[in-house]
């Protein structure tokens, strides 16, 4: 460990230029030193890996695992009551927090109920679900949230409709998992909260398996693979994962549309260009989270000795922002050929929705410009609260007219 390790604390690590931008330090950091020495909140020497070519090394090497019982966490949490549970053993079937086997047996399972043509089989039926919030906005007139009007709903609908949820649950799962991400919640808050999605599972997992349909998790509880333990475990993960991270992608992709006139009009005249703009969106606006790897032996990566129990913090926004990769990278360029990126990571663990994601993106976004050509904010662009203390950024609001 050198004399340049540093502290990163939670208020620097959300201080931007702009909603759009990782925050400055990210962008100093990495080009001083793609990956760094860096001092944890427990006291714990780890590391920071910043860089393109670093992060996406450590990502896809099975010497680092994912599991958050061997991580130290990079910066104090807003609330240390929450630590306990941020570093608590994965329960049975959270598989995102699981290295092999045991992730690649929940992952394989999966998988085959995430294809790509299955994903885009749902072209037609994300379309329908955008129009019917769009007609809503125009009888309502302006302004909107878009936020509330579209950009919520219609991940909601989707992953309620690809698992075979019913609706009427959906309140209380959301109203739950606020709970759970809410910085000021107790422990004891956030365990009830689990507690409370999970309960949700057990009695659809029942009718499911007395009588199976079509859906994803029909297929899954079929399989007679899993527990139903581990069965609740994953609906709750599918469910969380499915409408928070693109409704927020959703809401900061039109927002960085509405506040990039050009790039928004180059897309206008040739709308080919939205398999680029989609993937550009994901790239420039990664969020400003990091992920979490331990090594599990002695590592040499770019140059640097990461030894056995150091937690490596992965800031993959300031990795998609790095000009060693990407030609002008603080620029927002739908033109640009943006694959490669790492918004959905990389490796093993690589989003196993990512191609949901898109197609939602691709379809929402050609319908809201299609519909409402002269949309936009409604609110100048620094009055937009932003969820800076969510692992999901993005708007809280985005009031749009047209």
């Amino acid at each position: 460990m050198t004399q340049d390790s540093i502290e990163l604390t939670w208020s620097a690590r959300v201080s931007r230029p702009s909603p759009f931008d990782p925050p400055e330090i990210f962008t100093r950091l990495r080009n001083e030193r793609p990956l760094r020495p860096l001092i944890f909140a427990d006291g714990h020497p780890g590391w920071l890996a910043t860089g393109y070519d670093v992060v996406r090394a450590i990502l896809a090497d099975s010497r680092f695992s994912i599991r958050r019982e061997l991580a130290h966490p990079p910066v104090m949490m807003p609330n240390s009551n929450a630590q306990a549970v941020f570093t608590a053993p994965a329960p049975p079937g959270m598989f995102v927090r699981m290295d092999p086997p045991e992730h690649t047996r929940y992952r394989k399972l999966l998988a085959g109920e995430f294809t790509v043509r299955r994903m885009r089989g749902l072209e037609e039926r994300i379309a329908e679900a955008a129009h019917g919030c769009l007609d809503d906005m125009e009888t309502s007139g302006p302004p909107a949230d878009l936020v509330t009007a579209l950009c919520v709903p219609v991940p909601t609908l989707l992953i309620c409709e690809l698992l075979g949820l019913p609706r009427p649950i959906i309140p209380t799962f959301r109203q739950a998992a606020a709970t759970a991400l809410d910085a000021d919640s107790t422990q004891e808050q956030i365990q009830q909260a689990y507690a409370t999605m999970l309960g949700l599972f057990p009695p659809l997992i029942a009718s499911k398996r007395g009588h199976p349909t079509s859906d994803v998790y029909s297929g899954v509880i079929n399989s007679g693979a899993l527990s139903d333990e581990e069965l609740a475990s994953i609906g709750l993960l599918l469910f969380a994962a499915g409408y928070e991270t693109t409704s927020s992608m959703l809401a900061m992709g039109t927002f960085a549309l509405l506040e990039h006139p050009r790039q928004l009009q180059a897309l206008r005249r040739d709308p080919s260009l939205i398999d680029n703009t989609v993937e550009e969106l994901l790239r420039y606006l990664t969020g400003p989270g990091g992920m979490l790897r331990t090594a599990l032996e002695d590592v040499e990566v770019g140059g640097e000795l990461i030894k056995k129990g150091q937690t490596v913090e992965l800031l993959v926004g300031a990795a998609n922002h790095d000009p060693a990769r990407f030609q002008r990278p603080h620029e927002f360029d739908v033109t640009r050929p943006a694959r490669g990126h790492l918004a959905f990571g990389h490796g093993i663990h690589q989003c196993l929705g990512q191609q949901l994601a898109r197609v939602e993106l691709r379809v929402v976004i050609q319908a809201l410009f299609t519909r409402f050509p002269r949309l936009r904010l409604a609110a100048p662009a620094q009055e937009i609260p932003m969820k800076d203390d969510s692992p999901f950024f993005g708007p809280k609001r985005l009031p749009v007219q047209w």
